[in-house]
């Protein structure tokens, strides 16, 4: 189930996240640095080749008890990752705009996790004169926001 925009906007309230990337969304690093300058605290995840040195490389190495997560992977299915966030204590998914699959939605729905789908984070997190200003600005316009 899809929450509404409003939920989609508390969303960012929660004061951990975990962000998950494999480099074929650049939303996700902007994700990640945006949450960090408002103060939260992000747990990157990044299953790339190359990750980053500050970040981890698989989800059993997260903390227990983030109930934030955002996914934008497209080299594999984020189903297979859900289970096992839901294990670390994850109760809200965001599947990244045009990431999300039917394995992914059946595992959150079989978990019981809100999950919320076809949307980029930066549209929520971005801020001033920018892409994700405009990119919001014509999604409200045309009541998908």
């Amino acid at each position: 189930m899809d929450p509404t925009g409003l939920d989609r906007e508390k969303f960012w309230d929660a004061e951990a996240f975990t962000i998950i990337t494999d480099r074929t969304k650049p939303a996700m690093k902007w994700a990640a640095s945006e949450l960090k300058n408002r103060g939260k605290k992000v747990y990157l995840v990044d299953l790339s080749g190359k990750p980053d040195p500050n970040s981890l490389t698989d989800v059993t190495s997260l903390p227990s008890g983030i109930a934030n997560a955002v996914i934008g992977i497209t080299k594999s299915d984020p189903g297979d990752l859900i289970p096992l966030l839901r294990e670390k204590g994850a109760s809200k998914i965001w599947l990244h705009w045009r990431t999300e699959t039917e394995k992914a939605l059946e595992a959150c729905q079989k978990l019981k996790l809100e999950c919320i789908t076809g949307y980029c984070p930066m549209m929520y997190l971005g801020s001033g004169l920018s892409i994700h200003g405009v990119h919001r600005t014509i999604a409200k316009v045309t009541g998908k926001y």
